[in-house]
């Protein structure tokens, strides 16, 4: 087995690309209200707060493209600081409300995220900064970032959610690449026979479970039914839920998975898969990085099929720049965040981070590895209206439906709660 070590050059023009860790404006970067901010007198310093990204070597990047922010921007320095996910989700709101919020941060975009952070009032109303800036931002991702008018943040970047696939595994056991449901399972049983985990599942923190629903889910209803559950207009308890939770029910029971899923992390979850102790992995778009940095092996990524066919990818937006309601440093943050959401910045962030931002990026002569530009072509796809595009369910659904969702796709890997019963909760969850 070997690394990836090939680079594919990318000679479209306009593919679809990054902002995972950009953001929004209300002044360009180095606009006389920025630059007066900081020449009046003392040093500003603009606190940035993001998740952890998948490995550290990103970080660093990020810390250095930072640095070139502030050679920009004299008197202007950016404190950058990470959480985990996990953390960052339950000290955010209390943050912004005890008055220590940092003055920029990346969050999820979606009623359950952002959103309900400005439904509370905690971010500021980028509203005027659109108009003022004419950021290109598609039109279907900017709904996802406006709650009751507000417009509270630049969404995310952009993501599809799959089942990624050791290729140097499938090709020393003679498994081709799955592209039915039945495919995928006798693929499993090869790789069980083999003495490898077919599936690395990791649902020690909840939310990866929320994945799993969601990409068996929307392959097998397809996306205008995926619309109407989470509009409210369809049935959580309908016999397409309950079969879609069963189908887990089953790859658990017969050893498909990870053992004992409830009790693994994330990243051992990954690391798994990295070593080549797992040969696939259900997973979005955001591990292209983790898996090209780590994993000595060739990998491939497709949609969780059907029993008919490939089926779809699930897609959402991931975390995407907010300001602080309470900011003290206004001008200073704006203009952080308008370097960030530049098209250059843009550019950056797809060679570099391998994520992928929800407007055009001019990447000619960008150089991304194979997966990677795999991921650029399907999302190109979608994001041009083309292409059927499942739902990240966690994204759109409130808080309580989401609990419930994660609690119980936990309940069905520990065998404390039936797939009727799962899929009852959920509906009754979705009506809160």
């Amino acid at each position: 087995m070997h690394a990836p070590t090939a680079r594919a050059a990318l000679t479209t023009t306009t593919l679809v690309l990054v902002v995972g860790l950009t953001a929004c404006t209300g002044v360009p970067a180095g606009s006389d209200s920025a630059e007066d901010e900081a020449a009046s007198g003392d040093e500003v310093t603009v606190r940035y707060l993001v998740e952890e990204l998948e490995d550290a070597t990103a970080q660093d990047l990020l810390r250095t493209r930072l640095d070139e922010f502030e050679e920009q921007n004299p008197g202007i320095t950016v404190e950058l600081e990470t959480l985990p996910f996990d953390t960052m989700r339950t000290v955010l709101q209390t943050q912004l409300r005890s008055g220590d919020a940092p003055d920029v941060f990346n969050w999820g975009s979606g009623p359950s995220f952002g959103g309900a952070l400005a439904e509370a009032g905690l971010v500021m109303d980028l509203s005027e900064a659109y108009e003022e800036n004419g950021w290109e931002i598609y039109d279907f991702a900017k709904e996802r970032v406006t709650q009751d008018g507000v417009v509270y943040g630049v969404p995310g970047e952009m993501e599809t959610i799959g089942v990624y696939y050791n290729k140097d595994i499938f090709t020393e056991l003679g498994i081709a690449e799955p592209t039915t449901l039945a495919e995928l399972e006798a693929a499993a049983e090869t790789v069980k026979a083999a003495g490898l985990i077919p599936f690395a599942v990791s649902d020690q923190e909840g939310w990866q479970g929320g994945h799993l629903l969601s990409i068996a889910l929307s392959s097998r209803v397809g996306a205008e039914q995926m619309q109407q559950l989470v509009s409210g207009e369809g049935d959580w308890s309908s016999p397409e839920v309950v079969e879609t939770l069963a189908l887990w029910d089953r790859y658990e029971e017969a050893g498909y998975l990870t053992p004992f899923p409830t009790s693994v992390s994330y990243d051992s979850g990954n690391a798994l898969f990295y070593s080549g102790e797992a040969a696939m992995i259900p997973t979005g778009s955001w591990l292209v990085d983790g898996i090209t940095v780590n994993a000595d092996f060739e990998a491939g990524y497709i949609p969780f099929p059907t029993q008919d066919g490939q089926g779809v990818f699930s897609g959402g937006l991931g975390s995407g720049p907010m300001v602080s309601a309470t900011t003290e440093n206004e001008e200073a943050s704006l203009a952080l965040v308008d370097f960030l959401a530049s098209p250059e910045h843009g550019r950056w962030m797809v060679e570099n981070l391998d994520v992928i931002p929800p407007f055009p990026v001019d990447t000619e002569g960008v150089d991304v590895s194979p997966l990677f530009s795999q991921v650029l072509q399907d999302v190109e796809v979608f994001a041009a209206g083309q292409g059927d595009l499942g739902i990240n369910i966690d994204v759109l659904m409130g808080d309580a439906f989401n609990e419930a969702m994660f609690d119980g796709m936990q309940a069905i890997f520990s065998d404390q709660g039936t797939p009727e019963e799962v899929a009852a909760t959920l509906q009754e969850a979705s009506t809160r």
